[in-house]
């Protein structure tokens, strides 16, 4: 009981990624409905789904120094504001190109709030518990999405459907907002503005049995070793390595397929074989609760086996579960009927090694390998690059699926896969129970990922 006010805090902040995870997971329901009412192209759909990731593009990339100036909590809730209006504006869109610019707008608050919760969260949390509590922003998304499932479902038969999707998006956005009214920024970010008896009070209530003197002597160490006395902070060469890793870990979070299945479930159980939108939908909330389940599978095992035991097993999963996909609709004409059940088995493997793996575990290590004196920026440059290695295969997906076939485009991805487990094995390091002031000291040392 002695963190019960980290874990409340924790739970607070990670309702931003209920947010990011419900405008992620609706609008594969809602898609269903929308195309029925204004019978859009290919390349319309690819547009509208992936306008979230334009938005969050730039949200991520001009909030980094906002985070460093304004301070972590301040943009959290400047975040849950957007949500609300973004839901509001897109529920009450009179066309296509309308609801796609009200998407930019909630993906502009996706984008700021994908790098800003989990920096918040590290920075909050002890060493020996800093996994699991940046884990729950990757369980918070898995909540949303299956919230937005469960929403999709409920209104697939009511009048104006998708409407009500959308609009839903207002209640976690609210709970956000007044939460954070109650919460504290993080020590380390306070003692970067100077204002150390703030961290030390923090730092006794989220980690009562803590030297917090020493606690701060440690932050203060580490900005004066990333600075230069006359030129203030330098960027040296040493800070490339957790770059590529940050990044890499990055490309192989999405390019592994991910938001293929979040955001397309029902566009690929139809192809699959299953013959009405509201069976399809049913079948994509069944892998919501999977995803959502199988991230405790990540909580409890992160501080406990590491991030790259983890990664191993579940990358390798990924792998196996895309190859069995593309041969399941690579031999449909021999499957025939059955083919919707192989690719149900294949979708829920490859759910199950994501949420244990690549979903929480990429998160925890952007937010942990990063200099203090430019995590915020850093993250936010992590960011960027997840949603444009998003929007690169959410938007060309329709057409992979339409040109190259099902087994095909899985094919690729489960080659992806198998090359970022080498990349993980050469560039990646394993972080757990090692303290963020530490990890950085490694990063100075030139001590090789596979060293720490």
């Amino acid at each position: 009981m002695k963190y019960i006010w980290l874990y409340i805090v924790a739970v607070i902040a990670s309702l931003g990624g209920l947010l990011s995870g419900y405008d992620t997971g609706v609008i594969s329901g809602a898609l269903l409905f929308i195309n029925d009412s204004w019978n859009l192209s290919d390349t319309l759909q690819g547009i509208l789904v992936s306008s979230v990731l334009i938005g969050a593009v730039i949200g991520a990339a001009i909030n980094g120094f906002l985070a460093d100036i304004f301070g972590r909590k301040k943009i959290i809730m400047a975040t849950a504001v957007i949500f609300v209006l973004g839901s509001i504006l897109c529920a009450f869109a009179p066309n296509v190109y309308i609801l796609i610019l009200s998407r930019l707008f909630v993906g502009f608050a996706v984008g700021i709030v994908n790098f800003v919760v989990p920096l918040y969260l590290s920075e909050i949390s002890p060493k020996n518990l800093r996994g699991t509590l940046v884990s729950l922003y990757q369980w918070a998304i898995t909540s949303g999405i299956l919230f937005s499932y469960f929403i999709n479902a409920l209104f697939a038969h009511a009048v104006y459907n998708w409407r009500w999707m959308l609009f839903a998006g207002v209640l976690p956005g609210m709970v956000l907002l007044i939460g954070m009214c109650f919460m504290s920024d993080t020590p380390r970010w306070l003692v970067i503005k100077n204002r150390d008896k703030e961290a030390e009070n923090v730092f006794k209530k989220i980690e009562p049995e803590a030297d917090t003197q020493a606690e701060i002597l440690n932050i203060k160490n580490s900005l004066l070793a990333a600075s230069d006395s006359k030129k203030g902070f330098v960027f040296k060469k040493w800070m490339i390595a957790p770059f590529v890793a940050g990044i890499g870990i990055m490309f192989a979070q999405i390019c592994t397929g991910i938001n293929t299945i979040i955001y397309y479930a029902p566009t690929i159980f139809k192809t699959a074989g299953f013959d009405s939108n509201i069976s399809a939908i049913y079948a994509t909330t069944g892998i919501g609760v999977v995803n959502f389940l199988m991230t405790v599978v990540a909580i409890y095992f992160t501080d406990r086996i590491g991030r790259k035991p983890l990664l191993y097993i579940g990358l390798t999963g990924v792998m196996f579960s895309l190859f069995a996909l593309s041969a399941s609709f690579g031999f449909a004409h021999i499957i025939g009927d059955s083919l919707k059940w192989f690719a149900v088995a294949s979708l829920v493997t490859y759910i199950i090694c994501f949420a244990m793996s690549l979903g929480p575990i990429g998160w925890i290590l952007v937010s942990e390998i990063f200099p203090l004196r430019i995590r915020g920026i850093a993250m936010s440059i992590c960011t960027v690059s997840n949603f444009a290695f998003n929007f690169f295969v959410v938007a060309s997906f329709p057409v992979l699926l339409h040109r190259l076939g099902g087994a095909v485009t899985f094919f690729l991805f489960g080659i992806v896969s198998l090359l970022c487990i080498i990349f993980v094995y050469f560039f990646i390091p394993e972080t757990k129970g090692i303290s963020l002031e530490k990890i950085e000291s490694n990063w100075r040392k030139g001590i090789s990922p596979r060293n720490f």
